[in-house]
């Protein structure tokens, strides 16, 4: 049975690079029938916050993510955050202790540092294995001293190998790793020893993390073997970078999945170009369902080079997404967005409501993010934000010249339809002998405040008369 785990630390919102490795595992889960467990790694007290907790579980749940087991929903192997099972971390380390696989550490750190430099070493080239073989009157002498002890693995003299499905077999020499702690002096365990402790009570078989644990992965496994238990299968995926190749930051575009759901991104969007960082079918396909992702998502087709976070084409995808969806959808996400800027109050009507789906349907194919939405049809409800380039380009003399001459046909007109009032002008610039354009740019501009958006004679019949006329008047 096939059962992974996602296991965030809650000291901020969800990453990018975190949340791909979310999509990996749930894809990879439900690819194979089995078990997706989230997991909260909460032991960092000053910087772990249950805002955190909160906010990572609703990114998640954004994504289309959906966990089996977790802190939420429990489960047969809870509970799922790990300040809840300490016990169970001290339980596993005493039994360490008892079989002798791990011992006390009563080593300052000036006095592991000290010894290094008189041995010839970097004074932090790392632990010498004193107190492994130390005697028990230097013990009690210690513990007369007041030293509180950290727990120490035994490091076996043995070479280590990672059967990785992703990178394929990595060795690992064990006479680099001293012995390690497993548990600090105030009886808190490491993320090493805890994380491996959870993965063996939750019964987890394959663990799919970045790559940047790869260098952990060795320890992991002496602690599964001197625990007894079975080594799951791991698979380290590439990091997340930017375009610069660096570590995602705020100069390569935004870092968390929450600004991208704040700016009005589709999920489906994000996940489908999520998917695509660092995996690929070989016919290389760029756009999939759902349930094409999890139907043909496999380990065996993830690069082995970095994965490449490139936010203009995610804004790409986003707007081919939003070009597929329905105009009622676009309102229904974009209503917040709406509100914000005056264009809707707290209620809404049937009758506003399908005036807005409309207007969205003339400009869908320009909306890439539901945040731009009140740019592109804010004019047929609020008086435009005229762009001073149009203004100065098209509501000249001249331009408003030809506006006080269309006003009366406007005014006079009894129907108000596409079709009508497209005859009309139509007429209206044979009779004067004008190009279309020096009556359709400022009739638009005038209208809109913009050069480009729906059709003029679409904008103008849902625009409506009133509003037309009195855009009109005080241009003129």
């Amino acid at each position: 049975m096939v059962r992974v785990r996602f296991a965030p630390s809650p000291t901020g919102f969800l990453h990018i690079g975190n949340a791909r490795m979310a999509l990996f595992n749930y894809l990879f889960a439900k690819n194979s029938n089995g078990t997706l467990v989230l997991r909260i790694e909460d032991t960092d007290s000053e910087r772990s916050k249950e805002e955190f907790v909160t906010a990572i579980m609703e990114d998640l749940k954004w994504i289309g993510i959906e966990w089996n087991e977790g802190p939420d929903i429990g489960g047969e192997f809870g509970p799922y955050k790990q300040t809840e099972r300490l016990s169970l971390y001290k339980k596993s380390a005493q039994k360490l202790l008892n079989e002798g696989k791990a011992y006390k550490c009563y080593c300052t750190k000036e006095e592991i540092e000290e010894r290094n430099s008189k041995t010839g070493k970097h004074r932090s080239a790392g632990y010498d294995n004193f107190c492994r073989s130390i005697s028990p009157e230097t013990v009690e002498k210690y513990e007369k001293e007041g030293r509180k002890p950290v727990l120490r693995l035994k490091v076996p003299n043995k070479n280590i190998t990672v059967h990785d499905l992703i990178k394929g077999e990595v060795v690992f020499e064990s006479q680099n790793i001293p012995d390690f702690v497993i548990m600090k002096s105030d009886g808190l365990p490491l993320f090493h020893f805890a994380v491996v402790i959870d993965d063996c009570l939750m019964k987890i078989s394959h663990i799919i993390r970045g790559e940047d644990h790869l260098s952990n992965t060795p320890k992991h496994i002496m602690l599964f073997d001197a625990l007894g238990y079975d080594i799951p299968q791991f698979a380290h995926m590439t990091m997340t970078l930017g375009l610069d190749k660096a570590k995602l930051s705020k100069r390569s575009g935004a870092a968390f999945v929450r600004e991208y759901k704040e700016a009005g991104y589709l999920p489906e969007a994000f996940a489908n170009y999520m998917a695509l960082l660092g995996w690929g079918t070989s016919d290389s396909q760029d756009v999939f369902s759902k349930e094409e992702l999890i139907q043909k998502f496999s380990l065996d087709r993830c690069n082995k080079s970095n994965a490449v976070f490139d936010p203009e084409k995610l804004l790409w995808m986003n707007g081919l997404y939003m070009r597929k969806t329905t105009p009622e959808r676009i309102f229904n996400l974009s209503i917040p967005y709406l509100k914000e800027v005056g264009i809707l109050k707290d209620t809404v009507t049937e009758e506003e409501a399908n005036y807005l789906i409309k207007a969205i349907s003339f400009e869908q194919e320009k909306i890439k993010v539901l945040k731009d939405v009140p740019y592109h049809i804010g004019f047929f409800v609020q008086e435009p934000e005229y762009e001073e380039k149009a203004v100065n380009k098209y509501l000249t003399e001249e331009g408003k010249k030809v506006l006080k001459e269309l006003l009366p046909l406007f005014e006079d007109s009894k129907e108000w339809t596409v079709t009508y009032l497209e005859s009309i002008v139509r007429e209206f610039c044979e009779s004067k002998n004008y190009k279309a354009g020096i009556v359709f740019h400022p009739l638009r501009v005038s209208l809109s405040g913009k050069t480009t958006g729906p059709g003029l004679f679409e904008l103008l019949e849902h625009l409506g008369k009133d509003k037309t006329i009195q855009r009109l008047r005080n241009w003129i």
